[in-house]
């Protein structure tokens, strides 16, 4: 696996992958923490994190585009799945490699914390709630643009796959609210990835969310797994 994550991470930045998210995360935080903190000369930070939630939808697609799509595209994958690495280690590599891309952006917040500080007091356990958040959060979406990634070798269309699954993910709570059964809505309620991750922008730390966004990751990385496995066999 470490053998896989070492390649990633160095195609991201080969590809230019990794420069135009990580150039846009911070444009994007940047701009929230301006109009929501900076602006107004305040430590709260929550406004930039809840709008955090929808960049993500755009940017997640385009860092995990290329994970399995790419080796497709250049026939590299028969020979990824037939070398002597699990697959589980080939997944998790390339998945590991997105995250600490990823975990570099959220990284960003934290220096806006610091810039905050000057401005009165920061609740560093809400800031250090709300990175644990984003971090769940991104680690959910980049398990399931990799998914989507795995299912064709078309770059754009992973980004354009991911981008809709993600979405559905995120409308999931509000398509409950027009559903009449209560108790089905209730489970898309449950479901809604905005609605878990609200109140980690609020400085709310609530295990069964954790729990949520960490089952959901394992989830769709087993999925990536498994079909993987079946093209292996095919």
């Amino acid at each position: 696996m470490t053998a896989i994550l070492k390649r990633e991470i160095r195609a991201y930045f080969d590809s230019l992958i990794g420069y135009i998210f990580l150039t846009a995360f911070f444009a994007g935080s940047g701009v929230l923490f301006s109009v929501s903190s900076l602006q107004y000369g305040s430590t709260d930070m929550s406004g930039m994190y809840s709008g955090l939630f929808y960049i993500l939808l755009v940017l997640i697609p385009i860092l995990t585009m290329r994970t399995l799509s790419e080796e497709k595209r250049q026939k590299t994958d028969q020979l990824l799945l037939t070398a002597p690495i699990s697959l589980s280690a080939l997944v998790l590599g390339k998945f590991f490699a997105a995250l600490i891309i990823y975990g570099i952006g959220v990284c960003m917040t934290v220096v806006y914390a610091v810039v905050a500080s000057f401005f009165g007091v920061v609740s560093w356990l809400t800031v250090l709630g709300n990175a644990v958040g984003l971090m769940l959060l991104g680690a959910a979406y980049i398990a399931v643009g990799i998914m989507v990634s795995s299912l064709t070798e078309n770059q754009v269309i992973a980004a354009i796959g991911g981008f809709a699954a993600m979405l559905v993910l995120f409308l999931i709570g509000s398509i409950a609210q027009i559903i009449p059964v209560d108790w089905i809505a209730s489970i898309f309620t449950e479901l809604s990835f905005s609605s878990r991750y609200a109140p980690f922008t609020y400085g709310v730390f609530d295990f069964s969310n954790v729990l949520f966004f960490i089952s959901a990751a394992i989830i769709f990385l087993f999925l990536t797994i498994r079909i993987l496995e079946r093209r292996r066999w095919s």
